[in-house]
Order: C-alpha cells, then sequence, then structure tokens
C-alpha cells in the first residue's frame, strides 16, 4: 500500500506496475471498451506491423476483434472513423485517436529536435522544410497518393532539389525531401489512407493542432496517468526527446519552473522505489493494494511493454536479454506472467490457422497445469481477435528480433 514518508507518497513497484496493467485494460479486458478508447488508454498504437496494433487494441477490450479496429480506422463512414495511422512518438507509425489528433499534432510539433542525424550534403536548410512541409499539406487536401505520386507532387512544387536522391531507404536511395515525412505528420498535414492494392497512401486529414505549451502539458499528464510514477528522463526517452527539455517540462508543470504558469502544480512529486523522485498526475496518488496475478501475451511493440519504466523491473533476470533487443523493448512478443515478462512468443499464420510458439524464461520445468490452462486460455483470445484458429505449443522460438 502506497505510504508517506518525509512529506512524499512513496510507491512501491509492484503498486506501479498493477495499476498501469489495470489502465491498460490488461489486468481484464474492459467490456463496452472501443477501439479509439482502448487506444487512448495506451497513449497511441504503435502500428509498424498494423496485425500487431489490431492485436494490442483487441487485447484490451472484451470482444474486440481485428474488424473492429479497422472498421474505427479506414470506413467510409466519417463517424465511425475514430482512429487515424499517422506517426506518433519517437517519429514511428501510430494509431492515435481522431478526437486527440489536435492534442498529438500540437504536442509532437512543438517537441524540440535533437542534432540533425543525416550527412550534411543531404540536410535541409530550416526554410526547405518549412516548403516541403507546406508542398505536402497542399498536394494531399482531398487527394490519397502513393509516396511516389506524392515525391512528384513535392518536387513540382518545390524544386528539383528536394528530389535528389540522397537519404538512405530499404536497398534504395530516397529523395531529400522524405526526411520529413514524420514532421508532416506531426504539423497534421499527413496520415495514411487505405492501401492502394499493396501501396501506402497518404492524405491531408485536416486537423489543426493544439497550441504548443497547452498540448504538451495534457500529454504529461496523461502519461504520468497511464504509465507514472515516472521521471522525466522516461517520458523523454518514450517520445524520444531530449532529456534537458523534458526536465524543464517537468519544472513547470509542478510550479518550480519560469516564464509559465498555465499548468503549475498540476503534477506533483512521489518517491518511487529504485527509480528515485518520479512525479504523478497531481492527487492521483492512490494505488492497488493486491499482486498482479494473470497471463498475457503482448504483441511486437506493445505500448506497455515500451512505456514502462524502470525496464529492468519488468524485464527482470534472463528476459532482460531475451526480450530485449539491446535494451530495446518491442521487438519481441512477450509473455507477461503475474505483470512481469516470463517469456517471448510467436505466432505463424496460413489462412484461418494460427500456429503460437510460446517459450516460457521461469525454467527449465515444463509449465504448470494452472498456469498451462492460463496460457491455452490466453491462445484462445488471440485467436478470436485476429479471427482464426489459434493452436498452442509449448518450446524455443527460433524468430529473431524485429527489425
Amino acid at each position: 500500500m502506497t505510504t508517506r514518508a518525509r512529506g512524499y507518497v512513496t510507491v512501491t513497484w509492484p503498486e506501479a506496475n498493477a495499476r498501469r496493467l489495470a489502465r491498460q485494460h490488461l489486468s481484464g479486458p474492459a467490456p463496452g471498451l472501443s477501439p479509439a478508447d482502448a487506444v487512448g488508454a495506451m497513449l497511441g498504437t504503435h502500428a509498424q506491423v498494423l496485425s500487431a496494433a489490431e492485436l494490442s487494441v483487441g487485447l484490451r477490450g472484451a470482444g474486440l476483434t481485428r474488424t473492429d479496429v479497422r472498421t474505427a480506422l479506414w470506413t467510409d463512414d466519417a463517424a465511425r472513423r475514430t482512429l487515424v495511422k499517422t506517426f506518433g512518438p519517437r517519429g514511428t507509425v501510430h494509431l492515435l485517436p481522431a478526437a486527440d489528433l489536435p492534442l498529438w499534432t500540437g504536442a509532437l510539433s512543438a517537441v524540440p529536435t535533437g542534432p540533425n542525424p543525416f550527412p550534411k550534403d543531404a540536410r535541409m536548410t530550416p526554410e526547405q522544410v518549412e516548403e516541403v512541409v507546406a508542398a505536402i499539406g497542399a498536394a494531399l487536401t482531398g487527394a490519397e497518393l502513393t509516396v511516389d505520386e506524392l515525391s512528384e507532387e513535392v518536387v513540382a512544387r518545390t524544386g528539383p532539389w528536394a528530389g535528389d536522391l540522397v537519404m538512405p531507404g530499404f536497398q534504395a536511395m530516397w529523395p531529400r525531401w522524405r526526411q520529413v515525412l514524420h514532421l508532416a505528420g506531426h504539423r497534421g498535414v499527413l496520415a495514411y489512407a487505405p492501401n492502394r492494392g499493396r501501396r501506402a497512401t497518404y492524405t491531408n486529414p485536416g486537423y489543426t493542432p493544439l497550441p504548443g505549451p497547452k498540448a504538451q502539458a495534457e500529454l504529461v499528464k496523461r502519461y504520468l496517468y497511464a504509465y507514472g510514477p515516472a521521471t522525466p528522463a522516461h517520458f523523454a526517452r518514450w517520445l524520444a526527446a531530449p532529456k534537458r527539455w523534458a526536465e524543464g517540462l517537468f519544472a513547470s508543470l509542478a510550479g518550480s519552473g519560469s516564464g509559465s504558469d498555465s499548468g503549475s502544480g498540476a503534477i506533483e512529486e512521489v518517491a518511487f522505489e529504485d527509480a528515485g523522485p518520479a512525479w504523478v498526475v497531481a492527487g492521483d496518488t492512490e494505488f492497488p493494494d493486491g499482486p498482479v496475478r494473470g497471463v498475457r501475451l503482448l504483441p511486437y511493440f506493445d505500448a506497455f511493454a515500451i512505456a514502462s519504466q524502470p525496464r529492468e523491473r519488468l524485464f527482470p533476470g534472463r528476459a532482460f536479454e531475451r526480450a530485449l533487443a539491446g535494451g530495446q523493448a518491442g521487438n519481441y512478443p512477450v509473455l507477461l506472467v503475474d505483470g512481469t515478462v516470463a517469456g517471448v512468443w510467436h505466432q505463424r499464420r496460413s489462412g484461418k490457422r494460427i500456429t503460437v510458439t510460446v517459450e516460457p524464461l521461469e525454467s527449465s520445468e515444463p509449465l504448470p497445469a494452472g498456469r498451462l490452462r492460463e496460457l491455452e486460455d490466453e491462445v484462445e483470445r488471440v485467436g478470436a481477435i485476429m479471427e482464426g484458429r489459434a493452436e498452442l505449443t509449448v518450446g524455443a522460438v527460433s524468430v529473431g528480433a524485429h527489425a
């Protein structure tokens, strides 16, 4: 149970982990939860592998399936299109609630950038960046274009320099303008449209970003509600933002910064086991008493596995080496046992048949009968969400980390 020491609330790792799981709807699927509500609870669903995103969403709501996610994302009925696929935290592809896109674009477009990672001869001037972003927004307004079609439009609206093949891509060189594709998403002028065959297309979703300071203050509070207690360093890592900037933002929201009082007192400090001083939303200091119980199978890049810190507590012992890729979470689907990573897994689909292989890491002994039944039930859930027939095999997973 949370206690007060030296004027602070003291939070243990089991308490923090239990609350995060509950708020992620991973302690049990929530009845009546919509895909947009599930994505909102996660603070975005990583969608580099769209089937993994569908499973992440489905695991959180009772009765949700991949069709529900696809309908929320791609339906022609605008009133039912409650999800958007675009560039989210860390500049990676995410599903975000359509209603929250002004918040996300306002916050992400105002995050300061670090050193330019591109070679000198590939870089763009600030003026060229603005020119390209404006060209992308104009070209995609009322249109759905493949990346090649968009490239033609951008070069025509800016100049040949934008089309110079100077960007290393997948076994090819990409045109210069592609380095700001994610920035156009963060500015709210680019999002994914339905595929044309196997080719991705983009459109201008037409959302106006909220003012940066207001949006970032709200994003911090939502982050702390979902993943707190957390430090500015945790937030910076999750967002791929400068640590010093995150420290200043937290200080301003706590009321100890200078130049801004819009969020003063919005967050409060707690003592967090192993992490030292950390932060929660002001007044949000109630944590569960009981331990976490149950078995869960989380897919590639699940938001809980990526955002939950300290990472070594979620991935203890062998899990830190086996279920992470160089310390990076998300590259392996993981088995959670009582809220802790205790294995990896993989699925292979052939038609309706889904073969699920689970590699527990707890010991070399067979799973106890009770755990095996829980795992069988979870595999059945995976099959229902992905609209197939799932079969369980307990054994070694030979598939390596996802790139």
